[in-house]
């Protein structure tokens, strides 16, 4: 995508869920457009990545999303963009749910991405502005069957940062809904899904959502990106 990465060199940017999968693909992506990072993941892994800040960071507790937040504004001096990317799945009939994975689900998804909001947007108001980008999901859109909780998780994601954007939007805040369709990473797998089923084969890459994350922190800030949705082409369409 020619410029693309055009207007992000010397930023700093949070990605959480950044060890792995579409994640750790946005944080390649940005650091190689010159943004300084800080990553948070359960491993604390720092992707090879130079200079960035990586600390094992559970989103499901606000004191450790805190702790990162502050050890990338120590190393950086500020804040631009948050990708809050940390997610999980468990697909299947509501009733056969297990409920930890019940309880997972809505404290990754939903918690985590207020947590992460809460300890981050004040630094994007104080800064004159910047991005926060939520990974969602069609299923913050579009009901499925298997996929209750989910749903539910990803349809309070999308809405929480819907809100957002009509609150912060004055401040200079773009606040993104990235929601993909079917994605060929380890998400799920064990819980709902299968590393050998043939339906990864026709979902897009993790390469191909952050382009998408690229694509939306790069326009001009005379605009923004609020609710972007887009699926593979072997995938059908639902509401």
């Amino acid at each position: 995508m020619s410029g693309a990465t055009e207007g992000l060199d010397g930023k700093v940017a949070i990605v959480t869920g950044a060890s792995r999968g579409i994640g750790a693909a946005v944080a390649r992506r940005l650091a190689g457009a010159g943004v300084a990072l800080g990553l948070a993941s359960r491993s604390g892994d720092d992707l090879g990545i130079g200079g960035a800040v990586s600390m094992s960071t559970d989103v499901r507790d606000p004191a450790q999303v805190q702790a990162l937040v502050a050890a990338t504004i120590e190393a950086h001096g500020r804040l631009d963009i948050v990708v809050a990317s940390a997610g999980v799945g468990a697909y299947g009939p509501f009733l056969e749910l297990d409920p930890e994975q019940l309880e997972l689900m809505i404290d990754v998804n939903l918690k985590g991405v207020l947590y992460t909001a809460r300890a981050t947007l004040a630094h994007l108001v104080a800064g004159g502005g910047g991005d926060f980008v939520s990974l969602a999901s069609v299923a913050g859109v579009n009901a499925f069957p298997g996929e209750a909780v989910y749903n539910a998780s990803k349809f309070g994601q999308v809405g929480f940062v819907r809100s957002l954007d009509i609150e912060l939007r004055e401040h200079g805040v773009r606040c993104s809904n990235i929601c993909p369709g079917g994605v060929a990473t380890d998400f799920a797998i064990g819980t709902g899904r299968t590393a050998d089923m043939p339906e990864l084969a026709q979902m897009m890459s993790a390469d191909d959502v952050a382009e998408v994350v690229m694509f939306a922190l790069t326009r001009p800030r005379s605009m923004r990106l609020m609710t972007t949705t887009f699926r593979p082409m072997g995938e059908a369409s639902w509401g």
